[in-house]
């Protein structure tokens, strides 16, 4: 795949400790899987919905992908689609950009315009 970026949501929580040890070892998921999860673009709102739904102020973290090389396999998961997964430790170094997901009164979360 040629994506240059892929996105990773964390709990408030979990971005709190991954700014404070600047090394993020995956959520609980993550660990048990092997790798840590990561979507791209178009995934990314489906991610959030099935598996963050409910929780506000999340933190959607734009990872660049070529640091990682091969750490970075991409690999059939919901639906058939490929989806990009890490098997190395994610750095500080490596985040392009973050947002903040917020719970709009329809109860679904807030994506930037555009996004």
């Amino acid at each position: 795949m040629s994506d240059l970026f892929a996105y990773k949501v964390l709990t408030a929580g979990q971005y709190e400790q991954f700014k404070a040890d600047g090394l993020f070892k995956g959520a609980p998921v993550d660990i048990a899987d092997g790798y840590i999860h990561l979507s791209t673009r178009e995934q990314a709102a489906e991610t959030v919905a099935r598996h963050f739904a409910g929780q506000d102020r999340l933190v959607m973290l734009m990872v660049d992908l070529a640091p990682f090389g091969d750490a970075v396999k991409w690999e059939v998961s919901r639906g058939g689609a490929l989806f990009p997964h890490l098997y190395a430790d994610l750095a500080s170094s490596a985040i392009a950009g973050k947002v903040i997901l917020r719970i709009g009164d329809d109860g679904r979360h807030q994506f930037p315009a555009g996004f």
